[in-house]
């Protein structure tokens, strides 16, 4: 089930994101973003654990997808499509009309799942990423 992050789901979410990312936001980021008006972060809940989540804040009319996660456990079973067409919908309430985001070049499944929800490719960033360091894809998404 996909819902809205509430403050309790900090500490989970804090895990997610350390198994998942060499550089892991901290659970007292993501308590301050779970608050924030200008922010929508989703968790998919599976039997009481968060089994992934994504984030993004509003640069009005423009939204930027800071993290999206699922864990090992849990990946290929559409999880995170789930959770970001949630997001898009929930986002074009709030007057966004477009939304950006920066992948690593090496990670194939993400931008293929970003392609298959109507990104494009807009760029790259050199060096966006450390541990290990690597090219950031940029990728637009324009609400229809």
């Amino acid at each position: 089930m996909v819902r809205k992050m509430k403050i309790s789901d900090a500490t989970g979410v804090a895990e997610l994101e350390k198994e998942c990312f060499s550089e892991p936001w901290s659970e007292r980021s993501l308590m301050e973003y779970a608050q924030k008006k200008d922010a929508l972060f989703l968790v998919y809940e599976k039997e009481d654990c968060i089994a992934g989540y994504a984030g993004m804040y509003y640069v009005y009319p423009e939204a930027y997808i800071t993290n999206v996660a699922v864990t090992k456990s849990c990946r290929g079973r559409g999880y995170a499509k789930e959770i970001l067409k949630q997001m898009f919908e929930l986002s074009k309430y709030s007057g966004i009309e477009r939304c950006t985001l920066e992948v690593r070049k090496s990670n194939k499944a993400a931008i293929s799942l970003y392609e298959g929800l109507g990104f494009k490719m807009a760029g790259e960033r050199k060096n966006f990423y450390d541990n290990p360091t690597e090219n950031a894809i940029i990728m637009w998404k324009d609400y229809q």
